[in-house]
């Protein structure tokens, strides 16, 4: 029977945690563990989890702070069961999660990777929409059921990641196959994705909404869209990426890849802010113009 490891890399909020692993279990489907892996949060949640009486559960906390990714590659090496989920700890399970995602599994064994639909909420817990997650949803990300892989899985990536990557379920073989790059801060879910894509890794998508993706300004992604360096570590990986893929023999993707266009939009979006903070302008125009 398949069995789902939800593992939860925590370091932040202890009230939002919380809410994450009380999501989980409320899961209508009993087949799940969950390992939460506390990297030394500002609160110690410990005495919390004594009180969670579910077997299921399990809460580790690292001897010594590993780091954003350091602590993401834990996780990797946690995994023990048939699918994997790396949530977020500030993100919330709807009661249909585990159901949804084994079912897409039962349908489609052999695809790696599983896209669930997602609710986006904001910092309250409520129902909110930005323009990214619109931009994601109109513009970008499939409709209904369908199963991707190879070269167009690369393009539809590339053209704009439309992904909600703490909402995956793996396939625990290919997710733990790879691990996330300590070179990288804000972009290490599309270069893993990547990666996979390049060894064959096909993707399912199942928009049931069973997940609520949490958008708020305090993550490492919008520090760093508004500074400028999410862009100077996203143009060098775009570049990198579009050599890659030509050496690969997808010269679509290779295209998509070297102009980024929607990383480009998105630096725009950014520069009313950066001209009144002073600060991260260059980063941006460059990015913008498509200049390394």
């Amino acid at each position: 029977m398949t069995t789902v490891d939800v593992l939860v890399p925590f370091y932040g909020d202890a009230a939002l945690l919380r809410e994450a692993v009380t999501s989980v279990l409320a899961q209508d489907d009993p087949n799940w563990r969950l390992t939460v892996v506390d990297d030394g949060g500002a609160e110690d949640v410990r005495p919390w989890f004594a009180t969670v009486d579910d077997e299921r559960v399990r809460y580790l906390r690292n001897p010594r702070n590993l780091g954003l990714t350091g602590n993401f590659n834990r996780c990797l090496d946690l995994v023990e069961l048939d699918l994997a989920v790396l949530m977020g700890c500030d993100d919330r399970m709807l009661p249909n999660y585990v159901r949804t995602v084994r079912a897409a599994h039962a349908a489609d064994p052999e695809a790696g990777i599983i896209q669930p639909g997602v609710r986006v909420i904001g910092p309250d817990g409520r129902p909110a929409r930005t323009l990214v997650d619109e931009v994601k949803r109109r513009i970008y990300a499939p409709r209904g059921r369908v199963t991707l892989g190879g070269e167009d899985l690369a393009v539809s990536l590339l053209r704009g990641d439309w992904l909600y990557f703490p909402s995956l379920a793996w396939r625990a073989d290919v997710l733990t196959s790879v691990r996330f790059r300590r070179d990288l801060r804000v972009i290490q879910d599309l270069a893993l994705l990547m990666e996979l894509v390049l060894r064959g890794v096909r993707l399912v998508v199942d928009d049931t909404p069973c997940f609520e993706y949490r958008r708020h300004g305090a993550s490492e992604s919008s520090a760093t869209a508004f500074d400028g360096s999410r862009f100077t570590e996203a143009g060098e990986f775009f570049a990198a990426t579009a050599d890659r893929l030509t050496r690969h023999g997808w010269p679509r993707a290779a295209r998509v890849a070297r102009r980024h266009v929607s990383s480009r939009i998105f630096a725009l979006t950014m520069l009313p802010r950066a001209v009144r903070q002073g600060a991260g302008m260059r980063a941006l125009v460059r990015h913008a113009l498509g200049r390394r």
